[in-house]
């Protein structure tokens, strides 16, 4: 969708649609007169006497076709003081999605009627553009790759205008839509990896992937193969990928601006099980098809850098940013990684192996002690799809946040918080460490039941050097799901977050 912006006020403005956002029990006047200026015929457009503006309720209002805009859609958000980010988020997902419906090859968002908002969700029109941009083309994505009816489905509206009341749009305006932009397109990005089907995102085409995204960003690209990983000494990470045909890889991306070569990265690492069958601790049946998704941390370090590069070379962090990527398939085998078995981590560990489906924690163990070997990170932080245990502590609706650094912590709670990707912080314990003791090797990979997503975090933690500042978000819970401004399937959740901390 090519975004635009249309100043000079309501008598030039000309789009199909139009976005205008009406509180309960508000009438035109209220909650557009600025766009009553371009659509004179809307106040008395018949559908007001039934639009009541609570919140996702949509209208639609015809004008005379011939006008340069025709036809407006009265967005509900509710009551005013109730009114929340995610309400805006999903209430423009539902109403482009109803333009597409409609036909609409281009749609407007009346940012005086926007304005009106910043102050009640205190936030500035910049922040709220950002999201309406990014909720709009969230809300038209969809995975239709292998829908052989595809070209039936109603096509996505052409452009999107942000119809300005002033000769320019202000440069903190501009800027912000970009930035939305460019984290849309690392969401959808994520969202085709983490949707895509095992057989066609393996291994090698996620480094593919990766490979794409580094030339269009300027940036460096490596994808470590399973000789390179031997020479590396990744047994942990060996010894998922054992049982599987597809070969592992190490997708390493390294984004340096210019004037940053002296600075300590950040570092970023993301889970890459493109499928997990769970091994020879081999998984039920049911729900089994969902483990393509596995990947999803992976997908949202790789969207990181996607939204990189579609800022570069306007917009770049103050420091580098490293991305480390361990992809590989967990499959049974005869040659797969058994219980029992010991294998030694790129650290020098030895790790008993209890259950093979405890296997995000060892592929991320030598991912994170590569990522430091000598750096000394000004932030380490890995995400992962990494325990069930998670979701029966948070539900559906959270992220589990491990960090033992309170400052950290709260940067990104509350970063998630604000860009509508909750977490919540759990501890990491001591006690784990009784809880993880082996009899015959430095630890087990897996623990009790109780405590499942603390046993990991600290499991992980054994592999941060001390002094690091690092965090590990457990998205088990929030990989998946279904909102106005998410299609059925994978959410991308990460992206924002991550991005936000690489300034």
């Amino acid at each position: 969708m090519d975004i635009r912006f249309q100043t000079g006020g309501p008598s030039a403005w000309k789009t199909e649609a139009v976005l205008t956002f009406v509180f309960e029990g508000e009438g035109p006047d209220e909650a557009c007169h600025v766009l009553e200026q371009a659509a004179p015929w809307l106040g008395i457009a018949p559908a007001w006497r039934d639009f009541k503006g609570k919140k996702r309720e949509l209208a639609t209002l015809y004008g005379p076709p011939a006008m340069d805009i025709p036809r407006v859609q009265a967005v509900g958000l509710g009551r005013r003081e109730a009114l929340t980010a995610v309400d805006l988020r999903y209430a423009v997902g539902g109403a482009v999605r109803l333009c597409r419906e409609q036909g609409a090859a281009d749609v407007g968002i009346d940012l005086a009627s926007l304005g009106r908002v910043a102050p009640v969700l205190d936030r500035d029109l910049a922040a709220l553009a950002r999201e309406v941009v990014l909720a709009a083309l969230l809300g038209l994505y969809r995975y239709d790759r292998w829908l052989s009816d595809r070209a039936e489905l109603p096509a996505d509206p052409a452009r999107l205008f942000l119809l300005v009341d002033d000769e320019f749009a202000p440069d903190a305006v501009r800027d912000a839509v970009r930035l939305g932009e460019a984290e849309a397109a690392g969401l959808r990005l994520a969202r085709d990896l983490a949707n895509g089907p095992a057989n066609v995102v393996t291994p090698t085409t996620f480094a593919e992937a990766a490979r794409a995204v580094a030339e269009r960003g300027g940036m460096k690209f490596r994808a470590l193969g399973p000789a390179e990983l031997e020479a590396e000494r990744m047994g942990a990470f060996l010894a998922v990928a054992r049982g599987a045909r597809q070969e592992p890889r190490l997708v390493v991306l390294e984004y340096i601006p210019e004037g940053t070569e002296s600075e300590q990265p950040v570092v970023l690492v993301g889970k890459g099980v493109t499928f997990d069958s769970g091994g020879i601790s081999i998984k039920p049946s049911a729900g089994m098809a969902e483990m393509k998704g596995d990947m999803s941390g992976a997908a949202a370090v790789l969207g990181v850098f996607e939204a990189l590069a579609q800022l570069a070379p306007h917009r770049r962090p103050s420091r580098p940013v490293l991305g480390l990527m361990p992809c590989t398939e967990n499959m049974p085998g005869g040659n797969a990684t058994r219980p029992g078995d010991i294998v030694i981590a790129r650290s020098g560990a030895s790790i008993e192996i209890t259950n093979t489906d405890a296997e995000g924690r060892l592929i991320l163990a030598d991912a994170l002690d590569y990522g430091q070997d000598g750096r000394e990170p000004a932030l380490l932080v890995d995400i992962a799809t990494l325990t069930g245990a998670c979701v029966v502590a948070l539900g559906k609706d959270a992220a589990g946040l491990f960090c033992d650094d309170d400052a950290l912590a709260a940067a990104l709670f509350e970063t998630g918080k604000r860009l509508g990707e909750r977490s919540w912080r759990l501890p990491i314990w001591d006690t784990s460490k009784e809880a993880m003791k082996s009899n015959v090797a430095d630890m087990l990979n897996s623990g009790p039941r109780e405590g499942g997503a603390l046993h990991a975090a600290w499991f992980l933690k054994q592999f941060v050097k001390p002094g690091t500042p690092w965090a590990h978000l457990d998205i088990a819970a929030t990989d998946n799901t279904e909102s106005p401004i998410n299609a059925k399937g994978a959410s991308g959740f990460g992206v924002r977050t991550l991005l936000e901390m690489v300034w």
